[in-house]
């Protein structure tokens, strides 16, 4: 079992700023992965910003939020960060933690793991 545990949703001002975090445990033996997706109601699941664990990897952002956010890993833990600045109203959404990797169990199955998500609310 893989665990995500969110934080850092609420309610801005536009042109406010926010951080997510979200952390990964469990029964873990390796991270490709770990990603920001955002869903609003009608609209597909959307990726908002992603970051490699393997080397070589190449950290990925939605073109509506280049400049305005940025994605980024602590070292020591298997938790990544969104630090979320001149939002816009456009950006409320849900924001839902991915993680992608290999399982300790034998043969190392592959997993997906989806948080809860934490609501991001921009007031215009």
């Amino acid at each position: 079992q893989v665990q995500l545990v969110e934080s850092g949703g609420g309610l801005v001002q536009a042109g406010g700023s926010l951080r997510l975090s979200c952390a990964a445990s469990g029964s873990i033996f390796s991270i490709d992965t770990m990603a920001w997706y955002r869903q609003t109601p009608g609209k597909q699941r959307e990726l908002v910003a992603s970051f490699p664990f393997t080397y070589g990897g190449v950290t990925r952002y939605a073109d509506s939020v280049k400049g305005r956010f940025t994605i980024s890993k602590d070292n020591a833990v298997n938790t990544i960060y969104l630090q979320m600045n001149s939002l816009r109203p456009e950006d409320t959404a849900v924001y839902i933690c991915e993680t992608v990797g290999r399982m300790k169990n034998a043969d190392h199955p592959d997993f997906i793991s989806w948080g809860q998500g934490t609501q991001v609310t921009v007031s215009s």
